[in-house]
């Protein structure tokens, strides 16, 4: 079982910047993917980003390339998306989630957090 608690959201202003943190629990932590989801109000959940296991490989949704960084520090089980030039739309709920695999593209993910709210105002 995989514990993954998400924390640093808030309201902010657009073009502001926020780092949302998720830190796991689980002793493998180091040997999944982990990805960044959203759902913004009465939108499906979407992808937002991911990295590999070992913190060398990423990829991005189209609209937070270039804005939006994923980073993990596998000693401290931990993940981090550093979100700046924050737009209205970027308003959601964020979720971090553990891959079932190592890569990147992994499709499948087996565990989540409870969420944290993140409110851009305009």
């Amino acid at each position: 079982q995989v514990q993954l608690v998400e924390s640093g959201g808030g309201l902010v202003q657009a073009g502001d910047s926020l780092r949302l943190s998720c830190v796991g629990s689980a002793r493998t932590f180091s040997a999944y993917a982990m990805a960044w989801f959203r759902r913004a109000p009465g939108k499906e959940r979407e992808f937002v980003t991911a990295i590999n296991s070992n913190g060398v490989t990423t990829r991005y949704a189209d609209a937070v390339k270039g804005r939006f960084t994923i980073s993990r520090d596998n000693a401290k089980k931990t993940v981090y998306l550093q979100m700046n030039s924050l737009k209205p739309e970027d308003t959601a709920v964020y979720y971090c989630a553990a891959a079932g695999g190592a890569s990147v593209y992994s499709n499948t993910f087996n565990y989540w957090g409870q969420g944290t709210q993140v409110t851009v105002s305009s």
